[in-house]
């Protein structure tokens, strides 16, 4: 937690001293850019989280997946990303990375006590805490502008920040039904400041815009998944399951509010006669309100157990209802569509580990809320993973997963963003928590 909330922390600084993790333009619109909230199993596979679910990694986007969990999981991720900003007339790299998320979560009931007492419950309960970004904030843009007899002006627009979000997730599921809630504290920092300078004019005051906002408030989400087992007669003619599944999930959340304090500082110096700083206007800790837009996600997963996943997703989020009394702004209706897949070519191999890989394979394509007079942002991409698997002690299997995204965002007619992100995700696994000893 204290990783994450550095940003959040940060007191009080001007457009010089602010240092962005990241250069991304259109950050500085909305909260920033959104931070996928899918983890690094799901993340090779374009995000598919509406029909996901796994025995032994963690879906925090449709909480109805924990209650298949069969082992307790503990999650972290880190991810790095690479951009090239085409505006047209000029062009920047930058590297930006950050950890992605830390999780932990457990079936309430044990798989374990179901054999010992060798029965089979057709209830499950699974629980799971997660920390993770929801936006970040992060921008360094200078633009020159040639003025008329006042010679050129120099503007500098600078961003820090993000905001987090502390999850809550349970679920609940009898026989192929699960349905799951997660509640969310979301919590963080905003910072934009807007810089002024006239370079070819001595006596000229230097004005700067500094806006820090710190956001707080509760979300909730909920999700549901069916999973339809195909059964066949065997040799005694009784019907047993064939190991093909077919799951159908779907996801989202109402609108839900959150609370604002804003601090609004406008200054103007001149450093050619050491004049450090001059308040123009100040206000501070400005008390305002916010609404999320609400939310839907539909999907459907064709299974093989241990063998292949193929899956379609799409959702839907209805950014007009997005208000922000801070920082008024309107956005646009947003939509995804997702499809992946995931193929092991032999789970049982015990002479050839690469047969016992998870190989990840997926693309999507969605619109961002964000819009400006050429239209609407757009992001599109391809995506691969690997899933290594690391067999423990007690032959308990945990997890190596790998994921690259291969993308562009923008819009051809402002700034472009061809961006390759590369994420890194450990998942350890452990199935002898809530486990009964018995003793003959």
């Amino acid at each position: 937690m204290l990783c994450f909330g550095l940003g959040a922390l940060l007191a009080q600084t001007d457009n010089l001293n602010i240092k962005p993790k990241g250069n991304s333009p259109y950050s500085r619109f909305g909260l920033g850019n959104l931070v996928d909230q899918y983890f690094m199993a799901s993340g090779g596979m374009a995000g598919l989280s509406a029909a996901f679910q796994d025995p032994f990694h963690l879906n925090i986007k449709n909480p109805a997946s924990l209650s298949w969990l069969q082992a307790t999981a503990f999650e972290v991720g880190l991810d790095g990303r690479y951009a090239s900003l085409d505006g047209g007339e000029e062009v920047a790299n930058n590297w930006s990375g950050n950890l992605r998320y830390m999780a932990l979560a457990f079936p309430l009931k044990n798989p374990i006590n179901e054999a010992i007492d060798r029965r089979r419950s057709p209830l499950g309960i699974g629980m799971a805490f997660v920390l993770q970004p929801y936006s970040s904030v992060g921008y360094d843009v200078l633009a020159e502008l040639e003025g008329d007899g006042t010679g050129n002006t120099v503007n500098s627009f600078k961003g820090a920040g993000g905001t987090y979000r502390f999850i809550w997730g349970n679920s609940v599921r009898y026989e192929g039904f699960s349905a799951g809630v997660n509640l969310a504290y979301l919590f963080g920092k905003l910072t934009n400041s807007r810089r002024i300078e006239f370079p070819d004019q001595v006596n000229a005051y230097n004005s700067e815009f500094l806006d820090e906002t710190s956001l707080s408030g509760w979300m909730w989400e909920f999700g549901a998944q069916y999973a339809f087992e195909f059964m066949e007669p065997n040799n005694k003619g009784e019907r047993e399951f064939t190991g093909k599944r077919l799951v159908a999930g779907i996801f989202g959340s109402g609108t839900n509010s959150f609370n604002t304090r804003t601090t609004n500082f406008v200054s103007r110096d001149n450093r050619n006669y050491n004049v450090v700083r001059d308040t123009i206007s100040f206000s501070e800790n400005v008390r305002q309100n916010g609404q999320f837009p609400s939310t839907l996600s539909v999907g459907l997963t064709y299974e093989e157990i241990n063998r292949l996943r193929v899956g379609l997703e799409y959702g839907h989020e209805f950014w007009s209802q997005y208000e922000n009394e801070a920082k008024p702004e309107s956005l646009s209706n947003s939509w995804n569509l997702r499809v992946g897949a995931e193929y092991i070519p032999d789970n049982g191999s015990y002479n050839n580990y690469f047969e016992k890989v998870r190989y990840r394979l997926g693309g999507f394509y969605k619109l961002d809320p964000r819009t400006f007079g050429v239209g609407q942002l757009k992001q599109f991409a391809l995506t691969m993973g690997f899933g290594f698997p690391i067999v423990r002690p007690r032959q308990q299997t945990s997890f190596v997963n790998f994921a690259v995204e291969v993308g562009r965002f923008g819009h051809p007619d402002l700034i472009q963003e061809s961006y390759i992100k590369m994420g890194l995700g450990f998942t350890l696994n452990d199935n002898t928590w809530f486990f009964k000893r018995k003793f003959n």
